[in-house]
């Protein structure tokens, strides 16, 4: 996975300096400095690199139970976004799913692909986006009085994220297996109960554990 580091900075960086520039010249006028990143530019991007990494990593911690599999990759998203904050988690996913579309092996067990968008799984990797963005926006502020707030906060944040994966991970099984709602459920939701729990809480320990610091290190302190 190391390998493909050089890969994600890159995407991450042209990503990002081609939303700053939409943004920063709708009147057409380029400029050099519009070019250069600032440091903590550089940290979101390096930072965004990491994630998606872990992200591709996690996909191939798999138990295979049926259409859907068990992996570690929901961890990852939900735990980028609530890190790294919204947009972090979010151009995380992004660049993962970019990744997996031009076909490198970063979907769950090896694959990769549009074929794996359009299969059973494409619902839950696009319930990704939702998860990442759920976690960064819920879980915006922190509280430096209150460690129980903080608990209680990341806590939620991680389990309303893992849930929306759900939401369009269910609708796509459901249609490209041509599945009623009780089967879908069956195979689709019920069998990752257990360790969408138990992921949380790992995600709520790193997330404590760890949020200081990354922030810190986004604001320069």
């Amino acid at each position: 996975m190391l390998l493909y580091t050089p890969i994600l900075i890159f995407l991450s960086l042209f990503i990002r300096q081609i939303k700053n520039i939409v943004i920063k010249n709708l009147n057409i006028h380029w400029r050099y400095e519009d070019l250069i990143m600032n440091k903590i530019q550089i940290r979101r991007t390096v930072l965004t690199a990491v994630f998606t990494a872990l992200i591709s990593a996690g996909a191939f911690a798999i138990l295979p139970i049926g259409p859907v599999p068990i992996v570690l990759t929901t961890l990852f998203v939900v735990l980028s976004g609530l890190l790294g904050g919204f947009r972090i988690g979010i151009y995380s996913v992004v660049v993962y799913l970019i990744l997996g579309i031009l076909g490198l092996p970063v979907f769950a067990g090896g694959a990769g692909g549009f074929a794996v968008i359009a299969g059973p799984t494409g619902g839950y990797l696009m319930g990704y986006l939702l998860a990442a963005a759920f976690a960064g926006l819920i879980f915006r502020s922190w509280n430096e009085k209150s460690r129980t707030a903080n608990i209680i906060l990341a806590s939620l944040a991680a389990l309303l994220a893992a849930a929306s994966i759900y939401l369009p991970g269910l609708f796509w099984l459901k249609i490209s297996l041509g599945l009623d709602w009780g089967k879908a459920l069956s195979i689709g939701l019920l069998p990752f109960i257990p360790g969408d729990l138990l992921k949380t809480v790992v995600v709520v320990i790193l997330t404590i554990s760890l949020k200081e610091r990354f922030s810190s290190f986004l604001q320069d302190k």
